[in-house]
């Protein structure tokens, strides 16, 4: 496999399925085509959330994490399906191979989306042409339609997809980002959330413009590591290679720990689990990054050992996410024989500036709810004073 190094010009695409779930359930079913359709948890409960919908559907106003009530209210015709979440991961795999009949520098970073280094075929000179074979094999050999962005590196090529949807193929220069990337707020930039947007327009950077003439001493003492990397590519600058190894050896974040007397009660187990969640909660977020895969190991007194798994749609990273799923999978799959050690990894990660949330049929509820608890923090502290006030853990 052909490598270059960070001086040479690269050509990297960023490849978006456009409205992946709908497109999916349209490829399946073609009277789903041309019309309000949207892919909810629950479709019967009004109350059930849209976890992603058509572009017929986004024409009338409706969008992803809408209630289906709501939904309904503005189009009393729209057509809803459940979601068939085996049937998105067999498409994913499908996009994938064909991307890869192209070349092998193809990285997976989600269900819907991959970086692919096109220099060594032709990307220098042929890059418009080479997004659009694969856009139209997408399309025709896979009724999938997908959005592109072409550019000299990743974050770049990533913000460039999401410039024109559906079908869209978009090329962004290193020299343009004064005049397209500049102006817009900073949220608008990838790996900036609403905490961290807050957080800049409290030192005065409203605009990705505002954060790249900022000087880099004040970025990293406000913000760290990440802050440099921000900053960097805010200044079009991003070293990162495109991994094709990366989906499938993403390494492993752990921890585990000999109890100190063979252990039988529940709450005890429970505690353990809490203080191995906060540990590997603390590394995940040292090299910023998330997971969608956490197993628990348990062993026996008599050293017979156990593994148990699950698999979420979301990235994990949070303490309290991340001791829920692991004491859920505890509770129901430990039989109550004596214990003398317990661990928790979480695998398969990604770089926290590269999450792309896929809202699950059971999340949207609980972001808002975090949403109105981190408010209700910020106010308290505000009234009482930093620190006075911390989160409880179930």
């Amino acid at each position: 496999m052909t490598t270059f190094s960070e001086s040479q010009a690269k050509v990297i695409l960023h490849l978006d399925m456009n409205s992946f779930f709908a497109s999916v359930e349209q490829a399946h079913d073609p009277s789903l085509k041309g019309i309000p359709m949207a892919v909810a948890g629950n479709p019967k409960a009004r109350k059930g959330i849209l976890v992603t919908c058509s572009y017929e559907a986004r024409a009338l106003g409706i969008y992803t994490t809408m209630t289906v009530g709501e939904a309904k209210r503005l189009c009393p015709g729209l057509v809803i399906v459940p979601p068939d979440f085996e049937k998105y991961r067999i498409a994913s795999s499908a996009v994938f191979d064909l991307l890869r009949t192209y070349t092998d520098l193809v990285e997976p970073v989600s269900i819907d989306e991959a970086y692919i280094d096109i220099t060594a075929i032709g990307g220098l000179t042929n890059a418009v042409n080479i997004a659009s074979s694969m856009q139209q094999r997408l399309l025709q050999e896979l009724d999938l339609p997908c959005s592109i962005g072409i550019a000299p590196n990743k974050f770049l090529a990533k913000t460039a997809s999401d410039m024109k949807k559906p079908m869209g193929i978009t090329i962004l220069r290193k020299r343009e980002i004064e005049s397209i990337l500049w102006p817009l707020p900073v949220i608008e930039m990838h790996g900036i959330g609403k905490s961290t947007e807050k957080k800049m327009n409290g030192l005065g950077i409203y605009t990705i413009g505002d954060l790249a003439r900022l000087d880099e001493i004040t970025i990293k003492s406000s913000f760290g590591k990440h802050g440099i990397s921000l900053h960097q590519r805010a200044n079009g600058i991003d070293y990162r290679l495109v991994d094709p190894e990366a989906a499938d050896e993403r390494k492993s974040f752990g921890s585990s720990t000999t109890l100190p007397v063979d252990e039988t009660d529940l709450d005890e187990c429970l505690k353990v689990f809490k203080w191995l969640a906060s540990k590997v909660a603390n590394r995940l977020d040292n090299r910023q990054l998330a997971g969608t895969v956490v197993m628990i190991q348990i062993r026996t007194a008599d050293w017979r050992n156990h593994t148990r798994s699950r698999t979420v749609l979301n990235p994990l990273y949070k303490e309290q996410d991340i001791y829920k799923e692991a004491a859920d999978l505890f509770t129901r799959h430990w039989d109550g024989e004596p214990i003398r050690l317990l661990g928790i990894t979480v695998s398969n990660v990604v770089m926290m500036d590269e999450l792309h949330e896929q809202l699950s049929i059971f999340n949207f509820e609980k972001h808002v709810k975090e949403e109105t608890m981190d408010t209700l923090l910020l106010q308290l502290e505000q009234k009482f004073g930093p620190g006075t006030v911390k989160r409880g853990m179930k």
